[in-house]
């Protein structure tokens, strides 16, 4: 039952994925890196890729840039990995992600919050802590 480490381009990345790698080291499980590339970027590369060559992206060939966005922010960070990469809602992907790949525990930033903001988490974070199937861990960081 493989740890999921839930990345983006933030500067909390290092931080999940410092916790994750000690979850999947504590249990022996794998550890997966995994990026979803929310669909405004999708249709960004789409456009530039139709502008420029006037054709469109193949999915696989998109899901692999996630993948590698996925690959890039672990290495040097963590040691062994499968970097995951998806398209979509970033909530739902890893929510479904979950699902479908019996994970143990998923890891995921967030940011700390004032008392009041306390009981609204990121628009990942939330719908994932309230819908996963398996244990979240949150790593926090200030909110600057």
């Amino acid at each position: 039952m493989p740890i999921v480490a839930a990345v983006d381009q933030s500067d909390s990345t290092s931080d999940v994925l410092t916790e994750a790698e000690a979850l999947a080291t504590a249990t022996g499980e794998p550890l997966h890196v995994v990026h979803v590339l929310t669909r405004k970027k999708f249709r960004e590369i789409e456009q530039t890729s139709v502008e420029e060559t006037g054709t469109a992206v193949p999915m696989e060939e998109v899901r692999s840039f996630a993948t590698k966005i996925a690959d890039e922010a672990a290495e040097g960070v963590v040691s062994e990995y499968e970097p995951i990469g998806l398209v979509g809602d970033p909530a739902d992907g890893l929510l479904n992600y979950i699902e479908t790949n019996d994970i143990r525990y998923i890891v995921l930033g967030g940011r700390k919050r004032s008392a009041v903001g306390k009981a609204i988490f990121g628009s990942t974070a939330q719908p994932v802590l309230m819908d996963a199937s398996c244990p979240v861990v949150t790593v926090t960081r200030d909110e600057s």
